[in-house]
């Protein structure tokens, strides 16, 4: 477990600088620039603005004075939040994102991991039935159409709950953003645990365990070890894509989280936010994937010579 840990981080660093390099330059080929305005500056004050920024010097020049603030771990001030610095914007929208997207990505593992039990334990019958077919829906449903239908029927019809805003993390303002981001993984989770499990239940020594007598229960945790593999490998993704947040949730519903302020990066051409955020997500998915490869090694001890 410990070699595997050391691989990985050691194909972390070069996959951070790949995606770190590939972002820096992209940045700055896209038309338009941090001090583009509607009403243009004059030269002059453009000029002063580049030179104070660095954005005079050479583009390899800029790039490496870029990696070697962020040795320091230093992100850089923000071209558009003239008052903060890119760590401050990201120290402010994290909580945000990462309370939604820990509470979406339990809520997804646990009813879905449920549903999909129950399906497969009724393969065929009425309640396999309906489980896929809400879990079709639910991944066909975009958060752009959910959001606006759970914002009409429970804050302006049924007035249960509010339409938006963070209210300091209040319960009340987290449920319609949880659901919204839960509910397509609910379906992506209930459909592998059915599928995964269902070939579980017909596997050999599930079949001679049943000839046995054994108990259900200790049946069923034997074919659950080995169905759940799979979903462990999707929590993963699952979870860099539910914790580094929802662009369309965080608009829709106001909410102040890492997302957000993504977009409001690339469209103010905020270089070094967008460039923040997008390492930040890199290293989401480099730890959230190897502790997803640790899960599964530890469930399977035969994955830990693979990974």
């Amino acid at each position: 477990m410990i070699g595997l840990v050391l691989r990985r981080l050691a194909q972390a660093v070069p996959t951070l600088l790949l995606v770190v390099a590939a972002s820096f330059f992209l940045m700055r080929l896209a038309p338009g620039g941090p001090f583009d305005l509607e009403r243009p500056l004059a030269p002059a004050a453009m000029e002063n603005l580049r030179r104070v920024y660095g954005l005079d010097q050479p583009l390899l020049v800029q790039f490496g004075r870029y990696l070697g603030a962020l040795a320091r771990g230093d992100l850089g001030p923000s071209f558009s939040f003239r008052d903060l610095t890119v760590a401050d914007l990201l120290a402010r929208g994290l909580p945000v994102s990462l309370t939604l997207g820990a509470l979406a990505l339990l809520l997804a593992l646990g009813l879905g991991i449920g549903l999909g039990c129950l399906a497969a334990l009724r393969q065929g019958g009425a309640t396999d039935r309906a489980v896929t077919l809400l879990a079709g829906l639910s991944l066909s449903l975009p958060s752009f159409v959910v959001a606006p239908l759970l914002q009409i029927a429970f804050g302006l019809t049924l007035r249960w709950l509010p339409l938006g805003g963070w209210g300091g993390g209040a319960p009340s303002h987290l449920v319609l953003p949880v659901i919204t981001l839960a509910l397509p993984q609910i379906g992506a989770v209930a459909r592998l645990t059915r599928a995964s499990l269902a070939e579980a239940l017909r596997a050999q020594p599930v079949r001679t365990m049943r000839s046995l007598g054994l108990p259900p229960a200790r049946v069923l945790r034997h074919a659950l070890r080995g169905a759940l593999l799979p979903v462990i490998a999707l929590a993963g993704p699952l979870a860099t894509g539910l914790l580094t947040g929802s662009v369309v949730v965080e608009t829709v519903f106001g909410l102040p989280g890492i997302g957000r302020y993504f977009v409001e990066g690339a469209l103010n051409r905020d270089y070094t936010l967008v460039m923040g955020t997008v390492l930040l997500v890199g290293v989401f998915v480099v730890v959230l994937n190897l502790a997803a490869d640790l899960a599964a090694a530890w469930a399977d001890p035969r994955l830990r010579g693979r990974a």
